[in-house]
């Protein structure tokens, strides 16, 4: 896709809207890695049809899995543990992911043959140290030696060995990585998960009857394995995603007399952190329809435009809120009072250094900070309202970009957003979404 800029001149009017976002994008991932694994025909609905999604689908296809959309739904035709068809030097192109490049690499482990993965200028800088380890420790070769970040080559192993691992970091997607290389390892795999993070893959195996178990400790979840158990195919509809939802939630708080109905969102535990600070915050925010679903909690979340309050946020919540930081600083610098946000060191590694990039935008606008390592201070300015002109760099950051898009109705200026184009690898819709609520922006190429 080609780059281009948004511009924002005016703020947006109150609005009483239900809208549904698209598929959870963590989900649409796994629900074709896994479903690729499976024996059978699978059936994908509600599928994400981002590029980070497109990218997934396209290298399961390079690896000879045979994928078809027909009537809105996926067909994912699996043909058991083991049964990508790999040769020396294929090359795969993860584009942006970070997801599918873990992932991936986790189902490629058993496979001894020499592969290539690649990704963007941007992925290309994200640490891949933490999946190259224990991936190692089953057997997998990694080059060049040393090398931490892709381009990389991997050879997988003929003899895998199930290996037990302790998960520090608060990572899904190593936690994942481990899970999809024991699938088609013989023996049981351990993981002792010390920092909890999202559990889809869990929920999702679970759902399918793959040979899992977890056991829950007071400080640590127990994650047993057993691998090369076959499973069979299966169907799932994929709610809308918790990450996309993040930005209309946050739209209406700060915009008075509005109200959303956002329906059929992924309520994951592990997702919903940014409701748990929100309501901290004095947030209006309501839960209704709640069901299990897949083995993933769904429901509709309505909002309220609120007056909101400082907080001090627990570390504690961080994990279940990784992906919406960058949004809650816009509502953080809206309420009154200084907020606290701790522990975030994480932001700086994911698709460009977000925690920094955030505190320089609102320093950029006027709004007040203080960061310190890996805990950023943001003065709110309940009051604020920008008339000058402004030119924003997202480093092509996709959720900078909608964070940015939210501030700028809530904030007023004359905002350009670069790089807009980014956004089209989680939330392709967003922007059409946005118009439906009356947000009024141009495009720039």
């Amino acid at each position: 896709m080609k780059s281009f800029s948004v511009v924002v001149k005016k703020k947006i009017n109150k609005f009483d809207k239900t809208i549904f976002v698209e598929g959870d994008k963590s989900l649409s991932h796994r629900a074709l890695l896994i479903s690729s694994q499976g024996y059978g025909i699978s059936k994908l609905r509600g599928l994400l049809e981002s590029e980070d999604i497109l990218n997934t689908i396209n290298a399961l296809k390079k690896l000879g899995v045979k994928i078809i959309k027909y009537k809105n739904i996926y067909h994912v035709y699996g043909n058991g543990l083991g049964s990508f068809k790999t040769k020396n030097n294929l090359t795969i192109n993860a584009g942006n992911s970070g997801t599918l490049a873990r992932l991936l690499m986790g189902l490629l482990t058993t496979y001894p043959h020499k592969i290539k993965i690649i990704g963007d200028k941007s992925l290309s800088k994200r640490p891949m140290e933490r999946i190259i380890t224990p991936l190692g420790k089953f057997g997998a070769t990694f080059m060049p030696k040393n090398k931490k970040t892709l381009p990389c080559y991997m050879i997988g192993s003929e003899m895998p060995i199930a290996i037990s691992h302790k998960e520090k970091i608060g990572s899904a997607q190593v936690k994942s990585s481990i899970i999809l290389a024991s699938l088609n390892t013989p023996g049981i795999t351990k993981i002792k998960e010390l920092k909890k993070s999202r559990d889809h893959t869990e929920n999702m195996l679970k759902f399918i009857r793959a040979k899992i178990k977890i056991k829950k400790f007071k400080t640590y979840n127990l994650i047993s394995i057993e691998g090369q158990k076959d499973f069979k195919a299966f169907n799932l509809n994929i709610p809308g995603d918790m990450s996309s939802a993040a930005f209309f939630i946050v739209l209406t708080l700060l915009t008075k007399h509005s109200i959303i109905k956002i329906k059929n969102i992924n309520l994951n535990p592990t997702r919903t952190g940014i409701i748990i600070i929100l309501k901290k915050m004095n947030a209006k925010i309501k839960l209704t329809n709640v069901k299990t679903k897949y083995g993933e909690k769904v429901g509709d979340i309505v909002v309220k435009s609120s007056i909101l309050k400082s907080i001090n946020c627990p570390a504690s919540l961080v994990p279940s809120t990784i992906d919406e930081f960058t949004v809650l600083m816009i509502a953080a610098a809206k309420a009154k009072g200084t907020t606290t946000f701790s522990g975030l060191g994480e932001l700086n590694k994911k698709e460009s250094p977000r925690l920094n990039l955030m505190n320089s935008i609102l320093n950029q606008v006027g709004i007040k900070t203080k960061l310190k390592r890996e805990t950023i201070k943001i003065i709110g300015s309940p009051k604020i309202n920008l008339n000058k002109s402004y030119t924003i760099n997202s480093h092509f950051d996709h959720r900078v970009c909608m964070s940015v898009f939210v501030m700028c109705q809530i904030f007023g200026g004359q905002i350009k957003i670069k790089d807009f184009n980014s956004v089209a690898t989680s939330f392709p819709s967003f922007l059409y979404l946005m118009k439906l609520l009356g947000a009024k922006y141009e495009i720039k190429k």
